[in-house]
């Protein structure tokens, strides 16, 4: 037997999105009812399942964890339980749910997750003046590390038409923002990004005078062992101090800033310069940026061109952020 199905939009959404172990989540019992399903229908489509559900994607709550909801009285869902103790999803949880739950409802539903995920997302980045360096930064890591999940997801599923209904969805509603032209192929933007600085060995240098914390989060899966130095004059102070020590202390890469000296227009990624593994990459618009304007990113094959270029760069003194 089903429960009667969740109309979701935001604001049901986020009365249903709880702060638990340091984590957003969403309880078993809310999402059962936004998927059609008894709570127990819903829980053993997920125990059926179970290899697909690491800690950080599902939890089971504590008797605390559950009297403190009940106390706050935060949901009828939650006050009305009594026999079991529920189970929390974080986003990347919810985002497995969707290689799980089958059918037209289940695809409905999942769209409808994504975009209001996404949205929720957006209204934060776009009001970040309102927002602490510290919450930015938790942000933006986070949203690289879900958008991770989804590919994943996407690329272990690809043969499933449920999943590729719904990975198409996504990327028919987000294709302007996340989407751009990585050697004439079409690549998620921060995925793109990525797969350049991860063919790195030893140095990564990056040209580009509008930089962001945007700009570090794309680099945070690299090999610590690679050098990257950032040539930027870092116009209108878009990425601060701060973030970048916050970072740094996160991540623990070497990450050092030279001056361009305003004369480039054009943003570089040169990978392992001088070195048998040497790329040189040129880029349409700034990695703070990747994501909100269809863009290409282009490999240059006559190197030739750019080496009294990048020499001349490395003679440049230090950018201090402030």
């Amino acid at each position: 037997m089903k429960n009667e199905v969740l109309v979701i939009n935001e604001e049901s959404i986020r009365e249903k999105i709880y702060y638990i172990r340091g984590q957003k989540v969403l309880l078993d019992v809310d999402l059962a009812i936004l998927y059609g399903y008894t709570t127990k229908a819903f829980n053993q489509q997920v125990k059926n399942n179970i290899e697909k559900f690491d800690n950080d994607f599902m939890f089971q709550l504590n008797e605390i964890e559950l009297s403190n909801l009940r106390s706050k009285k935060l949901t009828a869902n939650v006050s009305a339980m009594s026999r079991t103790l529920p189970y929390a999803f974080t986003e990347q949880g919810v985002y497995m749910l969707m290689t799980v739950l089958k059918g037209e409802l289940a695809i409905k539903q999942s769209k409808a997750l994504i975009r209001i995920f996404k949205s929720m997302k957006d209204y934060i980045i776009d009001n970040c003046n309102l927002v602490s360096y510290d919450n930015i930064l938790k942000l933006s890591i986070q949203t690289t590390k879900n958008t991770e999940a989804i590919n994943n997801i996407k690329n272990d599923m690809a043969t499933k038409n449920d999943i590729l209904s719904i990975m198409r969805e996504l990327s028919k509603f987000s294709y302007k923002d996340e989407i751009l032209i990585l050697n004439g192929e079409e690549v998620e933007s921060d995925l793109a990004y990525n797969k350049i600085y991860n063919l790195a060995n030893k140095k990564i240098y990056i040209i580009d005078d509008y930089i962001s914390l945007k700009t570090l989060v794309l680099l945070k899966n690299i090999n610590k062992n690679v050098k990257v130095i950032i040539f930027s004059d870092n116009v209108n102070n878009g990425l601060h101090k701060i973030e970048f020590d916050d970072f740094i202390k996160e991540y623990n890469l070497n990450i050092t800033f030279k001056k361009t000296n305003k004369i480039y227009h054009d943003r570089y990624i040169i990978i392992d310069y001088k070195l048998d593994n040497e790329h040189i990459f040129h880029a349409g618009s700034s990695s703070k940026d990747s994501g909100k304007r269809i863009t290409s990113i282009n490999e240059i094959h006559d190197k030739s061109l750019f080496k009294n270029i990048i020499n001349s760069l490395l003679d440049n003194e230090e950018l201090v952020l402030k």
